[in-house]
């Protein structure tokens, strides 16, 4: 049940774009409204986001799609993380900060700083292929290290768990090293001298900013609830919202994600139908949305079905709720 920021997927629609492709289309047939990238106050499914990256590569034909999606972000794309890392004393510190609160961009990813060795991995299971998204993390993770190292600097090697997608040539130009594909991780080889180097550092900034993420993170789990409300909203107005629909975008069994919401008190149905009741109330007191149009909004095959709706959750049909929702503003 892993998400992600949608600022992972900044330049994502314009580089799809200029290299012959439909972004706003790749995005949405992998579950993720096409406004949502680059938004650092919204998470999409993790699991999507892999998927939209590696279809993207196939559908422009780009080998280096993610390498070069890399060079179009910056470790702005990681929020409060990223603002965080800049306070660190020394280049390790950095990698610290974003093994200890990578959690709060993406509970699906782990950062590991040790000696001579960064180390990035994708925790989802089952893992699918994704070779686009490591070359994608790895290239951020370079900008990241020039950033406080240099323009100019290259590791001492990078590993990758997949064979090339292009020639070696290619990746000692992109990275500035060389290359050990089909490795047992993924991360690059750096000398420990380069990770001990001091940066500037605000320690007033350093320690509000990682008190903020300690008391953000402290005993934090991903809800699952709130995740399958989330894709939930997002998917009603296709009509597309069984369990095994929803299911996939976690990579779960549907068994697996019924057993997760039942360890919190509720069910699918109940979480689908908790979603309609407010987004139907939302739009019932703020807008003028016509009656057929919001039945569709939510999912619903004809306008009946809204009416009974609404009859069950305010005790009134639409239109004679949406007059006590105004009578009360």
């Amino acid at each position: 049940m892993e998400l992600i920021m949608a600022s992972s997927l900044t330049g994502f629609r314009e580089l799809v774009g200029e290299l012959g492709g439909d972004g706003d289309a790749l995005l949405r047939d992998s579950g993720i409204r096409p406004e949502d990238s680059g938004r650092t106050d919204v998470f999409v499914s993790l699991r999507s986001a892999v998927n939209a990256a590696e279809r993207a590569a196939s559908a422009t034909g780009a080998a280096d799609f993610g390498r070069q999606l890399a060079l179009r972000q910056t470790m702005d794309v990681l929020g409060p993380v990223g603002v965080a890392a800049r306070t660190a004393a020394t280049v390790a510190e950095v990698f610290r900060i974003f093994d200890k609160f990578v959690a709060a961009y993406s509970p699906g990813i782990a950062i590991d700083v040790r000696s001579g060795f960064v180390d990035w991995t994708l925790r989802l299971d089952p893992l699918p292929a994704h070779p686009q998204t490591v070359e994608l993390s790895l290239g951020l993770i370079l900008g990241v290290l020039r950033r406080f190292l240099g323009a100019d600097y290259a590791p001492a090697e990078i590993h990758i768990p997949h064979r090339r997608l292009t020639s070696e040539a290619d990746y000692r130009r992109y990275y500035g090293c060389a290359l050990r594909d089909e490795a047992a991780e993924s991360g690059f080889r750096i000398d420990p001298a380069d990770l001990a180097r001091p940066v500037h550092r605000d320690a007033l900034a350093h320690h509000y900013l990682t008190g903020y993420l300690d008391e953000s993170l402290a005993g934090r789990e991903v809800s699952a609830v709130r995740s399958v409300a989330d894709i939930v909203g997002r998917m009603l107005p296709s009509g597309v919202v069984t369990v095994e629909f929803i299911a996939q975008h976690f990579g779960m069994h549907p068994k697996a994600l019924q057993r997760r919401l039942a360890a919190e008190g509720t069910t699918f149905a109940a979480v689908v139908d908790g979603v309609r009741r407010v987004t139907a109330e939302r739009y019932l007191r703020d807008t003028e949305m016509s009656l057929l149009h919001l039945s569709r909004h939510l999912g619903y095959a004809e306008q009946g079905v809204l009416t009974r709706a609404c009859r069950r959750w305010f005790g009134a049909t639409p239109l004679a709720y949406r007059r006590t929702l105004r009578e009360e503003i």
